[in-house]
């Protein structure tokens, strides 16, 4: 009779434990977030995807997603709910209209350092001669940069033909004149072909220079230095001119950083606030977010696989971000 009294006053208790769960979770609702199809892209949803299920009580799942459609679908249709790294320059004019008629908001920054560019050396280069950390000492000892394929030239590397970046460099390399310096453009021929100059490079111990960008899993395994230019950043001069094919007169400027933002619907924002005020916080460093891919990349994890690394072992970051309620709901969900 104990046994079953026990039991009864448990299945008792059941509903009220269940509708409370049932109302923290219609709160926030269903939630759908975007999984773009590169990977730090793909680490940062599933991060939002465990935390918002497990530490606000959403019902989160992931939708494929990509910069142009996802942007499109998100102001027309206000589906899905959130985009965890929108590389909002290549659609802000879209994007800000969206904001300014109320169907969007802009969270806050993903890479807080925004998304990086540049031209590089391996940092041992720069350790023995700190002057090739400056595009005049580059050009000063451009001998040291060898031509894969003529002796008398040295060697850039830029983008693979075809992607936006490779109008950039070039326009940069025309602006610092570097052709007159000795160097000659190297077309990598793919992505694939540039990283793997540098990896090569670098195992080596052997001069390298040439375009690369961050996050990634290059700049994660292996320690580069950014060249400076000796200009700043002249943003005006890079969105007119430098990024432009038909540029005739390109002028010298570092790259200005990318803005990488989360962005939700209005109607995710306005009916799950606390959820949406996790999103205004959760942030990764270029450095951080570097390592995480090199780890990515080494351990071929997926998105998924890569959350779990994430949350178990850079506490630090993330339990940064939440509350103390909430630190506690994903730490026993893992």
């Amino acid at each position: 009779m104990k046994k079953a009294l026990t039991t009864t006053a448990l299945l008792a208790a059941l509903p009220l434990a269940m509708g409370s769960t049932l109302a923290q979770a219609s709160e926030c609702g269903k939630v759908t977030i975007a999984d773009m199809n590169w990977s730090s892209a793909s680490l940062i949803a599933n991060v939002d995807r465990f935390i918002l299920e497990h530490g606000f009580g959403c019902d989160a799942s992931l939708v494929p997603g990509d910069t142009m459609p996802t942007g499109t679908s998100m102001i027309e249709k206000a589906e899905p709910d959130i985009a965890p790294e929108m590389w909002s320059n290549s659609l802000k004019e879209a994007l800000d209209k969206g904001v300014e008629e109320g169907r969007l908001r802009y969270a806050g920054k993903s890479l807080s350092d925004g998304g990086e560019e540049g031209f590089w050396v391996p940092s041992y280069m720069v350790e023995k001669d700190p002057s090739l950390a400056t595009i005049e000492g580059i050009k000063q000892n451009a001998k040291l940069f060898e031509h894969p394929e003529d002796p008398d030239m040295s060697a850039f590397y830029s983008c693979p033909a075809g992607w936006n970046c490779q109008i950039s460099a070039g326009n940069l390399f025309r602006a610092m004149k570097l052709d007159e310096a000795g160097f000659d453009i190297i077309d990598p021929g793919s992505g694939a072909g540039l990283s793997g100059a540098i990896a090569k490079a670098y195992e080596r111990k052997e001069p390298w220079f040439g375009y690369y960008w961050a996050p990634t899993s290059v700049l994660g395994k292996y320690d580069m230095v950014k060249v400076d230019f000796g200009s700043g950043v002249d943003k005006d001069a890079y969105v007119n001119c430098i990024t432009n094919a038909d540029c005739t007169d390109p002028v010298v400027t570092m790259y200005p950083p990318s803005l990488v933002q989360t962005v939700t619907t209005e109607g995710f924002a306005q009916r799950a606030p606390e959820a949406y005020d996790y999103l205004t916080k959760r942030a990764f460093t270029n450095n951080q977010m570097n390592g995480l891919l090199a780890w990515m990349e080494d351990n071929q994890a997926d998105g998924e696989y890569a959350m779990e690394h994430f949350l178990l072992e850079y506490e630090d970051i993330w339990t940064a971000w939440v509350s103390e309620d909430v630190v506690n709901k994903v730490k026993d969900a893992l």
